[in-house]
């Protein structure tokens, strides 16, 4: 097979990796040698947020990878995300002003002038959603953010910003593999061109998220069925893993695995040596169970 370098349109001037390299529990100090990794063995595309508290070692971690490989700041895709506050958290939503100076500080954690993409994490703003959203579109404007889109945020909320009359996201970076298909709100997505991102592609793993401290709803159902695509997988010679990468990538939205492993790494972009045949997509359809089960602060949609 052979490292899969496929794009996806964010904008008119910018395109989305179809592979990332995402960073989330990925602790501060695994994370330099973690993001140097990916670079080398591939990745152009590192996903991090000021939440997930290592912006600085990612930062470390993409400056070492571009010294190792001779890559310059252009030829890799940053993102990262505003925390907007949770007031069920006794954690004040971020006003205006606060959100550009949260992306100034993200900014110099990771070491960088700008972004290509900077996302609000979660649509906890309430009243001050669109105050966030509107620093966002100021923190673009200045050239602090080649595209800025959400995360986690459902259609009414993306109804929110249309309705004011605002520039619509580039991006929503949601939870999405085959138990969690959302194909209603990709659907809304897609008629207003907000390109999906997916996170926890490999859910259905028995793996996925079995270490101590790491929150998973996954049901007994959905433990005693992780080996659903173990047949359908043997046929493409390929990892269930890549089988559920490839998957996402054929219906049109980047992904974002993780691993400290190297050769899982590896593994997990090199996904440009076979396509999933339609009969099994249709069948990957049927498997849909709704709501995903990663969000472990619950359905964003209740996020009023």
């Amino acid at each position: 097979m052979a490292l899969m370098t496929r794009t996806f349109p964010l904008n008119g001037s910018v395109n989305i990796p179809a592979v990332g390299f995402g960073t989330y529990l990925v602790s501060s100090e695994d994370a330099p040698r973690a993001v140097q990794s990916a670079i080398e063995c591939g990745y152009r595309h590192i996903d991090t947020a000021s939440g997930y508290r290592n912006e600085a070692a990612v930062g470390e971690g993409i400056r070492a990878g571009l010294a190792s490989t001779g890559l310059s700041r252009k030829d890799i895709f940053v993102t990262t995300k505003l925390w907007p506050g949770n007031p069920a958290w006794g954690d004040a939503p971020r006003t205006h002003d606060q959100t550009i100076a949260e992306c100034e500080a993200s900014l110099d954690k990771l070491g960088l002038d700008y972004v290509d993409l900077y996302l609000i994490h979660a649509p906890y703003g309430g009243p001050k959603r669109l105050s966030q959203w509107r620093a966002l579109i100021e923190l673009q404007k200045a050239g602090k953010a080649r595209s800025i889109g959400v995360s986690n945020f459902n259609r009414s909320h993306l109804e929110e910003i249309r309705a004011a009359g605002l520039q619509t996201p580039d991006a929503n970076q949601i939870e999405l593999h085959p138990w969690s298909q959302k194909p209603e709100l990709l659907a809304y997505m897609a008629e207003n061109k907000i390109a999906p991102i997916a996170y926890s592609s490999l859910v259905p793993l028995s793996t996925w998220r079995t270490e101590e401290g790491q929150a998973s709803a996954k049901t007994d159902e959905m433990k005693a069925d992780s080996g659903v695509f173990t047949d359908m997988v043997r046929k493409y010679g390929v990892t269930e893993a890549q089988f559920l990468l490839r998957w996402g990538i054929q219906n049109g939205y980047a992904v974002l695995p993780k691993s400290l492993n190297v050769e899982r790494m590896k593994q997990n972009i090199d996904l440009d040596g076979f396509e999933i045949e339609d009969s099994d997509m249709k069948a990957i359809r049927a498997l849909d169970r709704g709501q995903g089960v990663a969000w472990a602060t619950g359905d964003p949609s209740a996020a009023a």
